[in-house]
């Protein structure tokens, strides 16, 4: 038994690194979200700064005007590309994190697996010792009731 109780305790412990595991998953999936929510927060600003400057026309604005405004969308630019590396970066660390979850899943597996064949095996020991013992006791009732004299035994 101490034998399946080493199993179990391996089990109980790739239980808990796979909780673990899926908690992490779900850490980076969250950031990923935020980190997208983040993007299109940014290209909806710029989209919205673009329609306004349209729309306001740009007849009589001066020339530092202009160069404000194309300052002001080339560092929107900017942070919307920086975001989009964030998201790169972030999406990896998703896959990552998954690939990890799924390495502790198949461990989890394999021990439950090893634990199955291993209780399977002790049954099929202890079935094997049951009917040694009852093919013993039968054969020496067989040998009481064929050979009473020999058994000390009176008919």
């Amino acid at each position: 038994m101490s034998e399946l109780r080493s199993i179990e305790l391996a089990i109980e412990l790739a239980t808990r690194k796979r909780d673990e595991f899926a908690k992490a998953v779900a850490r980076v999936e969250k950031t990923l979200q935020f980190a997208q929510n983040q993007m299109n927060q940014l290209e909806g600003y710029a989209a919205e700064t673009d329609a306004r400057w349209i729309r306001s026309g740009s007849e009589g604005r001066s020339v530092e005007m202009l160069r404000h405004h194309y300052q002001f969308m080339e560092r929107l630019q900017h942070a919307i590309g920086l975001q989009s590396g964030v998201i790169t970066n972030t999406g990896l660390q998703v896959e990552s994190a998954k690939r990890v979850l799924l390495q502790a899943e198949y461990r989890l597996a394999g021990l439950n697996q090893v634990l199955k064949t291993r209780q399977s095996d002790l049954v099929l020991v202890e079935r094997r010792r049951e009917q040694r013992q009852t093919d013993e006791f039968a054969a020496m009732l067989h040998a009481r009731k064929t050979h009473p004299s020999r058994t000390g035994e009176l008919p």
